[in-house]
């Protein structure tokens, strides 16, 4: 390893040859400010076209300002990060910027978490000196995202995140010169190209360029119509992040506050996403098992892997990208979309409500479900098993538009029968933790004996693709795990050429599974804060009485009272689904 010293603000420095002055700056606590730069450890991520110039700084004996994100420390270097020179540049370069950017601060939705916004504000910009044409954009609304191309700084993260990390290939430059813009071919609407709704476009994006679909005022207007009953389901991940908008430490675990807060928003019914997912294992278990069952007894015919399909942007994404391998996957719905048709069947049944009647409102850390709830066979004469999907992000903004002072709620409990969860169900909220739930039980249901310890660590982790073997009392089972849709990419290549030895693989499509879904409070490219969610996930886990999804009380009294049994005709018609194939000739909009 050869390693080179320079000095940064008067502060010696060793780093291995090939770092930038940014990261070298970074190691010793100096911050220069960046636009377009981001990278993510661990996620291989990194984004540095070196465009926007705002990182530049001073390197003694070079006659022009250096771009810390793309020069690399060279034995010897001096470099000032902080004159009068390089803050005059940045200044120079991010009124440049606002030249061309929309001034509808107070008005848009990324307000606040705008990191031009804050370098401007920490720059002391207070007045525009260039003044000119400014380019502008059509508009773009997808169930899911929104884009507001005229307020596009062309730093090009959400064209890596689309292409390099989820392979999904819908974003790139597109135009030349002042008509140059970030958007799908022949700019095309996001819900006419092979866009999976992922999200993590906007997760990336710095300025309000790309946000989430807004449904927070279709939530108020079903709260306060007195001919409606409205329920709300809340997914595992958002426990582990809704604290953190209310400037709480990341993985700070807010279950009971957020059922407080949820109640006093006016809900009728608080539950929880977690029921419907120890209801998915139920069922994608016993799937899993009745195939590989008929594989080991010799049927050709038998289709594994099987893929998870809780994720619906990767199920989007397999529809798309992987048609003729749509008879894979379990078909067993999401736990959103399974709660959804619960609700509106055997719990409006228990209300003597009719569904149409009762609106079912998921709070989900994902841009996708507000998607996947549109869908047309999720629905019953038109009316959606699941009527709104609103983020983690949304949550908050409704807490605070309600002035409801979240820090000081007391704990309260879930509502029943739809409310009560193991701890399987739980950590569906971070990458390996659908595999693991599903493995809790169908070992149990497959040899017949008690597992005692519920924690497989094996299954556990962030790297992007892993593999782990599990010892099914002397049947060994090879299980494959991925999250990020690029990930996704590899496996199923494997499987698609004949290379592929897996009886299982779970698939998230976000980095981090739904900890790091594309609704959740902005990370700003922090990967600690993704960790720490994940160690809240398995934090509530780890404290559930119950951990296994078979031995939830109201899973089993639902199938006593309702579904009869596992893969029964009614936990077909309103607990499973089918895949289209979307691969087909885009329609282009002029």
């Amino acid at each position: 390893m050869n390693l080179v010293k320079l000095t940064i603000d008067n502060k010696p420095v060793v780093v291995e040859q090939g770092t930038t002055i940014l990261e070298a700056s970074k190691s010793i606590g100096i911050r220069i400010p960046s636009l377009c730069y981001m990278k993510m450890d661990d996620m291989n991520f990194e984004n540095k076209p070196g465009g926007c110039r705002v990182c530049v700084v001073e390197v003694e004996g070079r006659r022009n300002l250096a771009p810390a994100c793309k020069t690399e420390c060279l034995e010897g270097m001096v470099v000032k990060t902080h004159t009068v020179r390089v803050i005059n540049a940045r200044r120079t370069v991010v009124e440049l910027i606002l030249s061309d950017h929309p001034a509808e601060c107070l008005t848009c939705a990324k307000s606040g978490e705008c990191e031009l916004q804050a370098l401007a504000q920490n720059l002391g910009i207070r007045e525009i000196h260039y003044t000119g044409e400014q380019s502008h954009y059509k508009g773009d609304q997808s169930p899911a995202i929104i884009r507001e191309m005229d307020k596009c700084i062309m730093c090009r993260r959400c064209e890596t995140a689309c292409n390099e990390v989820q392979t999904v290939g819908v974003l790139s430059a597109v135009n030349r010169g002042f008509e140059s813009v970030i958007a799908p071919a022949f700019e095309m609407d996001l819900d006419h190209s092979v866009c999976t709704y992922c999200g993590q476009c906007v997760a990336v994006c710095p300025t309000g360029a790309l946000t989430e679909r807004d449904y927070t005022w279709k939530v108020i207007e079903a709260l306060v119509d007195p001919n409606k009953t409205v329920v709300v389901q809340t997914a595992p991940a958002v426990r582990a992040a809704l604290g953190e908008s209310f400037g709480m430490e990341p993985g700070t675990l807010v279950t009971g506050k957020m059922v407080a807060a949820l109640k006093k928003l006016g809900f009728d019914y608080v539950f929880d996403t977690d029921f419907a997912a120890d209801l998915t294992i139920m069922e994608e278990g016993t799937e899993f098992l009745d195939r590989l069952t008929r594989h080991l007894n010799g049927d050709k015919s038998v289709k594994l892997p099987i893929l998870t399909s809780c994720c619906p942007g990767w199920v989007k994404f397999f529809e798309h990208q992987f048609p003729e391998m749509i008879d894979i996957p379990s078909t067993a719905k999401s736990p959103q979309q399974m709660f959804g048709a619960i609700a509106k069947s055997y719990f409006a049944k228990k209300l003597d409500k009719k569904r149409e009647d009762l609106v079912v409102v998921s709070v989900m850390p994902c841009l996708a479900k507000k998607y996947e709830c549109t869908r047309e066979e999720f629905s019953v004469n038109g009316d959606a098993d699941v009527n709104v999907s609103i983020t983690t992000r949304e949550l908050a903004q409704l807490i605070r538009n309600a002035n409801i002072d979240f820090a000081s709620l007391t704990d309260e409990e879930f509502d029943q029968p739809l409310g009560e969860s193991t701890g399987a169900g739980v950590i569906f909220g971070t990458t390996g933790g659908v595999i693991e739930a599903a493995v809790r039980t169908a070992y149990e249901l497959h040899t017949g004996k008690h597992l005692e310890k519920v924690e497989f660590n094996e299954l556990r982790g962030m790297e992007g693709s892993r593999k782990a073997t599990v010892d099914f009392d002397g049947m060994k089972l090879n299980i494959g795990i991925a999250h990020g849709l690029g990930n996704a990419r590899k496996l199923l290549e494997d499987i698609k050429s004949g290379k592929s030895d897996f009886h299982a693989i779970e698939i998230m499509a976000c980095p981090g599974g739904c900890i790091g879904g594309g609704g959740q409070p902005y990370h700003h490219g922090n990967v600690d804060i993704l960790k720490k969610r994940q160690r809240a996930i398995y934090e509530e886990d780890a404290g559930k009485p119950i951990r296994k999804s078979h031995e939830n009380p109201f899973i089993q009294e639902l199938y006593k009272e309702f579904l009869g049994e596992p893969l029964s005709d009614l936990s077909h018609e309103l607990l499973h689904t089918h895949y289209f194939n979307r691969r087909k000739k885009e329609e282009i909009e002029e």
